[in-house]
């Protein structure tokens, strides 16, 4: 299917900076070819046409989830072909045309074969799904006050010797990793990584507001799940969370689902960070697409019911999240709008990646990773780098 010729017309198109009421993107060899108004267009038989001028559909750019363990009964610590296979098909029906692979706390030879399986999917996965664009490393190197759902018996400290080995097994694809900065050994690792240029993130942490400075000064740039396992605000210690208010340097990744973040608790982190500084993210795990029930994560047992995940103690188990629901979501809770909520589910990502030139955006000489919309925001059609992954029925 390489090298297909698509147009699709009739159609609201979200770009960068403007958009087009009645409009049409060409595509051409994975890429987004041309995007104009209608009246601009050339009819060209080499194209395989698809009109939405009855649906009222929008364009926008395909999601990136750089928070997510699994889907459809699929791990990333599964590590097998198969089960980033099965990610990778279930989440164009979200809209998710790319995402980091997520690991856990887990022991080091189960970390290690997640990192060597995913390394060696991403040099031959297919077009036509959701692309794993790296791995997000939540964990070992992480607070045990903080813990969460992360097995406290495979906490490590952070390690730079450690880290450098893994990363080598993934082939240089670890892009983002979740530590808590408050630990001994973490000032190294985070200076580490930010010379590497991978994002080093807070999170699964019982930091001060003054240690996610420190930390900050040393390169730390992102926090994980805002809200959720760290330490929260209190009017004489902000902790991580009044850090992440507070400081326009950091990306701040949220899980706007009402569970892991009341909509009241969406807004206010809205309000005062910002869409230009938020990630919508979804730490789905392997009940995602699935019926409630008993599942498995990192060895421990996980009860859905509900659409809300939680170990036998209660404890908050990663989500049952579609990132385009994480879109609504967002766009109810706070009033903002659909351009808004994009720029926290894809441009704001390939930013922090360094991946504009590919993604993030609907522009001539991106990939085509496409999303359609009707006019309920629910998805119609969704491109991966020019291929059809998902079109409703």
């Amino acid at each position: 299917m390489s090298g297909q010729k698509l147009l699709l017309k009739n159609l609201t198109i979200y770009t960068e900076n403007q958009s087009i009421d009645n409009g049409y993107i060409k595509i051409n060899d994975q890429k987004i070819e041309e995007i104009n108004e209608l009246d601009m267009l050339k009819d060209d038989e080499r194209y395989r046409t698809l009109d939405f001028s009855n649906t009222k559909g929008c364009a926008i750019p395909g999601l990136i989830d750089v928070h997510i363990h699994g889907a459809n009964g699929a791990d990333v610590m599964d590590a097998t072909p198969e089960a980033l296979e099965t990610m990778a098909q279930a989440l164009p029906m979200e809209g998710t045309t790319s995402f980091l692979a997520t690991t856990m706390t887990q022991s080091e030879e189960n970390i290690e074969k997640a990192l060597e399986n995913t390394a060696a999917y991403i040099k031959r996965q297919p077009n036509q799904h959701a692309e794993v664009i790296g791995i997000h490393l939540e964990g070992p190197f992480i607070n045990k006050v903080r813990k969460g759902a992360q097995p406290e018996e495979h906490i490590l400290k952070p390690d730079v010797a450690l880290f450098k080995k893994w990363n080598e097994l993934a082939a240089d694809n670890i892009k983002l990793v979740t530590l808590a900065p408050e630990v001994d050994g973490a000032e190294l690792l985070i200076r580490y990584l930010t010379e590497q240029g991978i994002v080093a993130s807070a999170g699964h942490t019982d930091a001060t507001a003054a240690e996610i400075e420190l930390a900050m000064d040393q390169g730390l740039s992102h926090i994980t799940h805002l809200y959720n396992q760290m330490r929260g605000f209190h009017h004489r210690e902000p902790g991580v969370v009044g850090a992440a208010w507070q400081h326009k340097q950091l990306m701040v990744e949220m899980i706007a689902d009402g569970v892991h973040s009341t909509p009241y608790a969406v807004k206010t982190a809205y309000d005062l960070i910002g869409k230009d500084n938020l990630l919508l993210i979804t730490d789905a795990i392997r009940a995602k697409c699935l019926q409630g029930g008993e599942y498995e994560l990192g060895g421990q047992k996980v009860f859905v019911e509900d659409n809300k995940a939680t170990l036998e103690d209660g404890t908050l188990a990663g989500s049952t999240l579609k990132l385009n629901d994480a879109v609504k979501n967002i766009m109810q809770f706070s009033g903002c709008s659909l351009p808004e909520a994009v720029s926290m589910s894809s441009t704001n990502a390939a930013k922090e990646l360094g991946m504009t030139d590919r993604k993030g955006s609907l522009a001539t000489g991106k990939d085509a990773d496409i999303v359609l919309l009707d006019d309920n925001h629910d998805i119609l059609l969704t491109l991966c780098r020019g291929e059809i992954a998902y079109e409703r029925k």
